[in-house]
Formats: C-alpha cells, sequence, structure tokens
C-alpha cells in the first residue's frame, strides 16, 4: 500500500509540476525542460552505470554521469544558446573520443578491460542520453509548450493506465513477456488505449494542423506509435535488469524505483515521437 501511494503521489504532484514548468518557464527555448532532461540522463546513467557493472562492464561514476548527460548538454546549447555547430560537434567527439585516449596509457595489467570499459562508456553515451535528448528539439516546433504537454501526456497516461489496469484487472493474464513476468495484457492494452485518447482528443485541444490524414486519424497514428514506443521502453529497461539480476536500477523515486525505472518509457518514445510528430504535423 506504502509503495502504491508513493506512486500516486509521484503522478500527482509530478505531473502538475511539470506542466507549469512547460508554460510558465518557456524562455530560452524551454532552457528548463533542457536542463531536466540532462540532469536525468546523467542520474539515468549512473544507474546504467551500475546494471552494466553487474556484466563487468565498468566505467566509473564520473565518465557515467559525463557521458550520460553529454549528448542533452551539446544539443541544449545548440537550441537553447545556439552555439557555434562545429564547436559543439568538436565537444561531442572529444567526449566520444576520451573513451578511447584515456586508456591508451593504462597499465598491462587493465588492458585486457579496456574493450568492455569503453562498450560501457558508449553504453551510457546512449541509453538514456541520446536517446531522451530528442525531447529537446520539440522546442523548435509551432507552439512547443502544447507539443512537449502532449508528449509528456501521452508517455505517462500510458505508463499508469497500465499500472494500475495491472493492479485492478492483471491477475491471470500476467507473464506474457517474460523479461517482465508482473507486466499484463490488461496493462499493455490499457496503456496504449491511454496514448491513443490522448493523441486523438490532443489534435483538437492543440492547435495543430495533419499534412496527409484528418486530425482524427493523424491523432491515432501519433499516439499509437508514442504508445507502444513508451511500452517497449520500459519492457526494454526490464531485459535490462533481469540480465543484471536486479529489481530496481535505483531508489531515488518513491514508490518506482530508480530515475532510470521512471524515465525507460520516454527513452525511447521520445525519438519515436519526435520523428513520427514531424511526418504527421511539423
Amino acid at each position: 500500500m506504502k509503495k502504491i501511494i508513493q506512486r500516486l503521489f509521484i503522478f500527482f504532484v509530478g505531473i502538475p509540476v511539470l506542466i507549469t514548468l512547460v508554460v510558465f518557464l518557456p524562455s530560452y527555448k524551454h532552457l528548463c525542460i533542457n536542463i531536466m532532461v540532462i540532469i536525468v540522463s546523467s542520474l539515468g546513467a549512473i544507474e546504467f552505470q551500475n546494471i552494466l557493472k553487474q556484466k563487468n562492464l565498468i566505467i566509473s561514476l564520473p565518465e557515467a554521469a559525463i557521458l550520460g548527460g553529454l549528448i542533452p548538454a551539446v544539443v541544449t546549447a545548440a537550441i537553447s544558446f545556439n552555439f557555434n555547430k562545429i564547436v559543439l560537434s568538436l565537444i561531442f567527439i572529444l567526449g566520444m573520443s576520451w573513451l578511447i585516449l584515456s586508456r591508451i596509457f593504462s597499465p598491462p595489467a587493465k588492458q585486457d578491460s579496456i574493450i568492455a570499459k569503453i562498450a560501457a562508456g558508449f553504453s551510457v553515451l546512449i541509453y538514456p542520453g541520446f536517446l531522451l535528448s530528442w525531447i529537446i528539439p520539440i522546442a523548435l516546433l509551432q507552439r512547443p509548450e502544447l507539443v512537449i504537454i502532449l508528449f509528456f501526456l501521452m508517455v505517462f497516461l500510458n505508463d499508469s493506465a497500465a499500472w494500475a489496469a495491472g493492479i485492478l484487472l492483471g491477475k491471470g493474464n500476467r507473464g506474457i513477456i517474460p523479461a517482465s513476468p508482473n507486466k499484463s495484457l490488461a496493462g499493455f492494452i490499457t496503456g496504449m488505449i491511454a496514448s491513443l485518447i490522448v493523441g486523438t482528443f490532443g489534435v483538437y485541444i492543440f492547435p495543430i494542423s495533419p499534412h496527409f490524414f484528418p486530425p482524427i486519424g493523424a491523432g491515432a497514428i501519433l499516439g499509437f506509435f508514442t504508445g507502444l514506443a513508451a511500452i517497449l521502453g520500459d519492457l526494454g529497461e526490464s531485459v535490462l535488469k533481469r540480465s543484471a539480476g536486479i529489481k530496481d536500477s535505483g531508489v531515488l523515486m518513491p514508490g518506482r524505483g530508480g530515475v532510470l525505472d521512471s524515465i525507460d518509457s520516454l527513452s525511447l518514445a521520445a525519438p519515436v515521437f519526435f520523428i513520427a510528430y514531424n511526418l504527421l504535423f511539423a
């Protein structure tokens, strides 16, 4: 019961706070939201570093934190402050090169583990940082505050509806995905319905004009693919945790586990939403 109360508290407090930040602090292309993306990417990378460590893919905690936030930070600098693209590209290249160049002078006794360390470094660079960084360019779209809210609602309501349906209706239809046996078919269906509803009605509430489909069809398509990506993102992180033999990625989010447990759906949904939105509406 305590975990349920904590999760409900985070939802009913977190969503209004997030919407408030989007609506009332839009300065510098939603810099406030972009900084949040950088922070959660770094924290998520730290937790992912701990997951990788269980498989002897070891990278230091500072490296994980920096690499995890590197891509979102570079994208933020380009979009919020219009930094020189060549300079930002050099920073990104140097960040990636560090993984190899910093190991050149490693003593022979440690050289056997260099490939594993480089693999871990590139892993935290991509997940969740690269995937979450797709949230940041939404600020370049027309009426970005509305599109950002639409995205977060599609993902968070999907996740919350799936969780609630799993508790209420999940008995007898769990275990269809071996990597996440507690997830239920009722949860998957309800989560998808939530994303479809948000997409379908969002195109009427928000001033969005689709290109090739009627509004209801375009909204449903956007909701379907974003919702599907959110579910697959959640399942993907479950695979990683099960492979490492751990239940939660961390303990920072009461009722949910770690930061990575809270952004797993967002991570995969972000690029899918951005690309689908641009194909359908922009």
